[in-house]
């Protein structure tokens, strides 16, 4: 005999029912009520999960006061409809390692994620308006271009936001970063204990603080070890802009045997770029990636890389987001992940 319940929507009764808690506690934790036990918290979202229930998100603002969503926003210097960017951002692992991270926070507590890709000062305008009419209660945010106004921006009109990398301008706003110039370290090390002796190195962007500071730190690396100079050739963070670079770096350094690139698609193209030369990977060139994307595992061979916990960052991020949505008064604060090696076949 069928349930009579699998004819009709699942109600808040039929929740509790199959948490085994009261109406009150399931209306409690749906609607984001603070102070409630957090294991009660997990059996009423399983509950909701398994019931199929579906939260009245209109019913459910006009008692919090707030939309349920926090916005991943992506701001830089192209407009939304941009093909090459937009390409680039469901085809670059470095996203959705991003939304994997932001989603694993906001999902089990029932909040909805709204992706926002911004381009232009009125595009950033207009989100700053929406997010203070409360079309969102806090925004994750990518800000991609060194004269970015948006963190300001959000900071002036004082909503809760936290960015997943370091602004480049100082603004007063929470953010996630990594110590990026360990990372240069520790690819410098690496390289220099495989016995590499004419090294070379594919930044990022120049204006992008963590190109700068991997830069650093595989520069000061070097020069420690006596290397007062080596090649670079600055990429864009894209497959195409490696190979070009990795050419360009044979060009300055024609007996390279050793190479550091800023992430892993750019230094998945420059494997293919080296094998395209008749070079091996390593044994005439060893390289060395960084991200620990999918890229370094698609590459052949694999990648030896820097690993960068994007996942890990993300989530931090949407959880200084959400801790300033309950509490404005917050300080604002950094967090700062380390970097690790993994070692593959590469270097």
């Amino acid at each position: 005999m069928s349930d009579p319940r699998s004819a009709r929507k699942p109600t808040l009764e039929d929740v509790a029912e199959a948490a085994g808690v009261s109406r009150a506690t399931v209306s409690r934790v749906i609607n984001g009520v603070r102070n409630v036990d957090p294991k009660l918290h997990a059996i009423v979202w399983q509950a909701v999960d398994a019931t199929g229930y579906v939260p009245n998100r209109a019913a459910r603002s006009l008692v919090t006061r707030r939309s349920g969503t926090v916005a991943l926003v992506v701001s830089d210097a192209v407009s939304h409809d941009d093909d090459p960017f937009m390409r680039r951002f469901f085809a670059d692992p470095f996203f959705g390692r991003i939304v994997g991270g932001v989603m694993s926070v906001l999902r089990p507590k029932g909040i909805q994620l709204a992706l926002q890709i911004v381009g232009t000062d009125e595009a950033r305008g207009r989100l700053v308006g929406d997010l203070g009419q409360g079309q969102a209660d806090g925004a994750v945010v990518l800000s991609l271009h060194p004269d970015d106004t948006l963190p300001r921006q959000l900071y002036e009109a004082g909503i809760a936001a936290a960015l997943v990398g370091r602004p480049a301008q100082p603004v007063p706003i929470s953010y996630v970063d990594l110590a990026n110039d360990a990372g240069g370290v520790l690819a410098a090390e690496h390289l220099i204990g495989r016995g590499c002796t004419r090294l070379g190195m594919i930044t990022g962007p120049a204006h992008v603080p963590a190109s700068q500071d991997r830069l650093t730190g595989f520069r000061q690396a070097l020069a420690r070890h006596g290397y007062a100079w080596f090649p670079t050739v600055e990429g864009g963070f894209t497959y195409e802009s490696g190979e070009t670079a990795l050419l360009e770096l044979l060009e300055q350094q024609p007996e390279l045997d050793g190479v550091f690139v800023a992430n892993d698609v750019m230094a998945q193209a420059a494997v293919m770029a080296l094998r395209g030369r008749g070079l091996r990977v390593p044994d005439d060139v060893a390289v060395v990636g960084f991200d620990d994307s999918s890229a370094a595992l698609d590459a052949r061979p694999q990648l030896t890389t820097v690993r960068h916990p994007l996942e890990d960052m993300a989530a931090e991020s949407a959880r200084l987001v959400l801790a300033r949505i309950d509490d404005p008064s917050l300080r604002v604060e950094s967090v700062i992940f380390d970097p690790k090696l993994v070692v593959r076949q590469s270097a």
